[in-house]
């Protein structure tokens, strides 16, 4: 659940419900702590506005390092649909996985890159206000700026993937054995192993009258582990989809029924017989609709012989369809998106076959099982 803010590149910046309650927190955090240990002596109201001044500081910041991703990726001409900032930072979706070792490292390193150079240009702008000996509503900003994307900048160099020291790793590994599968694997674990130390030392830190930190650290470690697994699962299935089209999958022999079929007709002489959860509405060929389960059970049963097929399906402009050119993992994707069964395949109107996710989940276990290749 996200907000769209705008864009930058032509790719939306979205803001998670979880970035409002961080950025609250933080602020604060460095307004009540932070900042009055660092300065001494000043008033409530400067401190609540340095510290306002350095989450915003820090959150331009963590988008700064996710633009520089987004640089490499329209660069190269990958698609970048947008870039959320949340809880734990931001995330940079792109539409495919890199095709290179080469590629991988640099648009993994242009974050932590990016981090750095804010650094020294923060560090800059503190030593000359220093310097200048102007007030700490103005140089407190500037200290926390230079700091905090130093740590960002070291951080995201644990070789924890999916992190940008994690993907730097698998990219080394990538071109060493040149098999990605191979390669997510071993930085998943090493991002699965760096997890579990997080998640320890935040118990540690627990147990010793650490509770925020230590609360955080297990947080940070659960994140990174659930993050290694969803993206090693999301490389498998990429490469395993790799060039394989709709019609390549699809189940061309469909049972299809009549528009103006009872109820009662084809619950008995469908649902039961060939036991699939929907069926597409189909006149002389055109896909009217789909009738599924979920449609029927809108209606009361004592109704099932008076209505017919038309007047429950779903029509045919409200489903979402494929293509029999289009690529199967686009065609996951709308699956996934939409947590539905199946999809239509269709041609000029005409139906053309169907896919489901079971025949998705069937292929992308053939083709993992004999490792094939592209």
């Amino acid at each position: 659940m996200s907000i769209s803010v705008g864009k930058i590149m032509g790719v939306k910046i979205r803001l998670h419900y979880t970035w409002f309650i961080i950025f609250v927190f933080i602020t604060w955090t460095l307004a009540a702590f932070y900042m009055p240990d660092q300065y001494p002596g000043l008033t409530y109201e400067v401190y609540w506005i340095t510290g306002f001044v350095s989450s915003i500081i820090l959150f331009s910041s963590v988008l700064f390092h996710e633009l520089f991703h987004t640089y490499f990726a329209l660069k190269k001409g990958i698609s970048v649909p947008s870039i959320t900032l949340f809880l734990f930072g931001g995330v940079t979706q792109i539409a495919e996985e890199p095709q290179d070792p080469s590629f991988e490292f640099k648009m993994a390193f242009a974050g932590p890159a990016s981090s750095f150079l804010l650094s020294f240009i923060f560090g800059l702008a503190w030593l000359l206000a220093s310097h200048l000996d102007l007030p700490p509503i103005i140089t407190a900003p500037l200290n926390y700026g230079w700091l905090i994307n130093a740590l960002l900048g070291a951080f995201n160099l644990i070789p924890a993937f999916p992190m940008d020291g994690g993907r730097i790793l698998r990219a080394a590994i990538w071109k060493l054995k040149k098999d990605l599968i191979v390669a997510t694997r071993i930085a998943s674990n090493a991002g699965g192993a760096i997890a579990y130390i997080f998640i320890f030392f935040g118990l540690f830190l627990i147990l010793f009258d650490g509770l925020i930190l230590g609360f955080w650290f297990i947080l940070i470690g659960w994140f990174i582990k659930s993050g290694a697994e969803a993206s090693l699962n999301q490389t498998i299935i990429s490469q395993a989809l790799s060039d394989v089209k709709v019609v390549d999958v699809m189940t061309k022999e469909v049972h299809t029924i009549p528009p103006n079929a009872s109820i009662s007709d084809v619950v008995e002489n469908y649902f039961y017989k060939y036991k699939h959860g929907g069926f597409p509405v189909v006149d002389n060929g055109n896909l009217l609709g789909m009738l599924t389960t979920q449609d029927i059970r809108t209606v009361a049963k004592e109704r099932w012989n008076v209505l017919q097929v038309r007047d429950v399906m779903t029509s045919s402009e409200k489903l979402v369809k494929s293509q029999p050119e289009e690529p199967v993992a686009d065609a996951f994707l709308k699956l996934s998106k939409r947590d539905i069964g199946r999809l239509p395949v269709v041609e000029d109107g005409k139906l053309v076959g169907i896919i489901t996710r079971s025949d998705i989940m069937h292929i992308i276990r053939v083709r993992t099982e004999l490792a094939v290749k592209k």
